[in-house]
């Protein structure tokens, strides 16, 4: 995958990495969450080639050459949403038109979008209405209405990008042949996955779901993962102008390694892509470099990362282990 060229790649030694340098503090910000707010990475920016900190302007100068952009997230944070609105209108500033793309709208939904947007360009609202999103199952739309009116504001196209979840059922109770073999074919789902990542990828559906999955779900489950991170990227590569185009998903869709940036790499192979990661700080966790250890990575699998304060939240797998003890 073609980087960036503003991203200056610097070697470091295994001595240097130990010692990573000290950021200057980032800028005031008026943060919606609270939690370890006094982290010390809280509003920093690590570049992941360079091995260093960087600063809000050199982050917002980055996404403007790249074709692809893609903005990770955790889907319930507001400052995560926030931040991705800042990002796109940074793309937005420099001139260029480029598609804005959710995970959170499967292809089903396009015409519904386009309806929407030749009725009322600039109505986020009534988008949201338009796809029904408060039955969606996806956080409240009042946390994701700041991406939304970025790209509406600035008139851009708004791209449906993920795999409806019909056919994500269809593929996890019947494998690759549940798509028609034009689109399997389109998306790679026929060609082996190396070892070493399909085992990651499992472990880490198991670690998601707190080791209550089924082993034997755990393959269908990863193939599912892999159709819609191909998709994404097949919605990023068929549908988009010529300025490109900004993606919104999760922070596991946007990994270097396996996730969309890998399918836009084997499809087109130099277009530039930038991935840039959201990540909740850690009270365990106080360097960048601890972060990939958390991904199940051995170095961040990412272009950049942005930290922010963490949400509170509950146990998320007693429910899990309540409801279905793994056999």
């Amino acid at each position: 995958m073609t980087r960036t060229p503003f991203v200056l790649v610097l070697a470091l030694s295994t001595g240097c990495a130990s010692r990573q340098p000290q950021p200057s503090p980032p800028p005031a910000r008026e943060w919606a969450t609270t939690l370890y707010r006094d982290h010390p990475l809280v509003g920093r920016i690590w570049d992941v080639a360079a091995g260093r900190f960087v600063d809000e302007g050199a982050l917002r100068a980055a996404v403007v050459p790249a074709r692809f952009v893609l903005l990770g997230e955790r889907h319930d944070h507001p400052d995560h949403h926030r931040l991705q609105a800042e990002l796109v209108r940074a793309r937005t500033a420099s001139g260029q038109h480029p598609a804005l793309a959710f995970e959170m709208l499967d292809v089903t939904q396009q015409p519904a979008v386009d309806a929407a947007l030749k009725a009322h360009p600039e109505d986020a609202e009534g988008l949201a209405r338009a796809v029904d999103w408060a039955s969606s199952g996806w956080p409240a739309f009042r946390l994701y209405e700041p991406v939304f009116s970025a790209g509406l504001q600035a008139h851009l196209p708004i791209v449906a990008a993920n795999l409806p979840r019909a056919q994500v059922r269809a593929l996890v109770m019947k494998g690759p042949e549940a798509l028609p073999s034009e689109l399997r074919s389109r998306l790679g789902l026929d060609a082996p996955v190396p070892e070493a990542e399909a085992q990651a990828v499992r472990e880490e559906l198991d670690r998601s779901h707190c080791g209550q999955l089924p082993r034997e779900m755990l393959e269908p489950m990863a193939l599912a993962q892999r159709a819609r991170d191909a998709m994404m990227a097949d919605r990023l590569l068929e549908t988009v102008p010529a300025d490109g185009a900004v993606l919104i998903t999760g922070n596991g869709h946007i990994r270097e390694d396996r996730g969309v940036p890998a399918h836009l790499e084997r499809r087109a192979k130099d277009a530039p892509v930038l991935s840039v990661a959201l990540l909740e700080v850690s009270p365990e966790a106080l360097e960048p470099r601890d972060y990939a250890a958390i991904a199940g990575a051995s170095t961040l699998p990412y272009d950049y990362v942005w930290f922010t304060p963490a949400m509170p939240e509950d146990d998320p797998c007693k429910a899990l282990r309540e409801r279905s003890p793994k056999q």
